[in-house]
């Protein structure tokens, strides 16, 4: 089998596919809770917010977290997370979107740093998995890039060439990551990083999910 001569994208999920933004902020701030900390707003959150996760704490706390700190902290976001995710739905028109990028005879994936185990169900519960060719979340433990695994989940897609393939995401570290595997990226504004912060990465950076296709055909073109 040679490479596919079509374009593909790999989706980030929270954040792009998945409009978490309130499940996120909210699980931040009951983590800097168990610390002592102020909450912070949406706002504040896209302006400081980077990887691996323990620098964004570093930059609240004026210091890196313990080892100890880091578990109860990261215990915290995980437990708040998951009991409000359930509030939070997909991205308007991320369904359309995806649904017409597979029907024009594209492919398409997922990779997310939410673990694994509990990705894939609430993929599938979405009615969404059919789309994609991989849904690939975290395995081993959080904080950390992406770009390790973006290396393992295009190594594990027979056929796609990086060279024609696309990271949407709404974080510098999915540009990272992107750029590694010789893919490029377009970065979306709706999610953890404001559009300054995303503009420093220096890949083309939009507002809708509808822009970032269309960036994204433009680009593998």
């Amino acid at each position: 089998m040679g490479m596919q001569t079509e374009a593909h994208i790999v989706w980030d999920w929270n954040g792009t596919l998945f409009h978490d933004n309130d499940a996120i902020i909210g699980a931040t701030n009951a983590a800097f809770g168990e610390l002592g900390l102020r909450p912070i707003t949406m706002e504040q959150y896209r302006a400081l917010y980077c990887v691996p996760v323990p620098k964004f704490y570093e930059r609240l706390l004026g210091r890196l977290p313990t080892d100890a700190e880091w578990e109860v902290m990261d215990a915290t976001f995980q437990r708040y997370y998951t009991e409000h995710r359930v509030g939070c739905g997909l991205t308007a028109g991320a369904a359309e979107l995806l649904a017409g990028w597979r029907s024009a005879g594209r492919s398409q994936s997922i990779l997310s740093m939410y673990g694994h185990d509990e990705l894939v169900p609430l993929v599938r519960g979405f009615g969404i998995e059919a789309h994609f060719l991989r849904v690939d979340g975290r395995t081993g433990p959080s904080g950390g890039s992406k770009t390790e695994h973006m290396v393992r989940h295009l190594g594990a897609l027979a056929g796609v060439d990086p060279a024609r393939t696309v990271v949407i995401g709404d974080a510098a570290d999915d540009a990272v990551a992107a750029l590694h595997v010789g893919a490029r990226a377009v970065l979306y504004t709706g999610g953890s990083h404001g559009r300054a912060r995303l503009e420093e990465v220096g890949v083309p950076v939009v507002d809708t999910l509808g822009e970032a296709v269309a960036e994204a055909e433009r680009l593998a073109a």
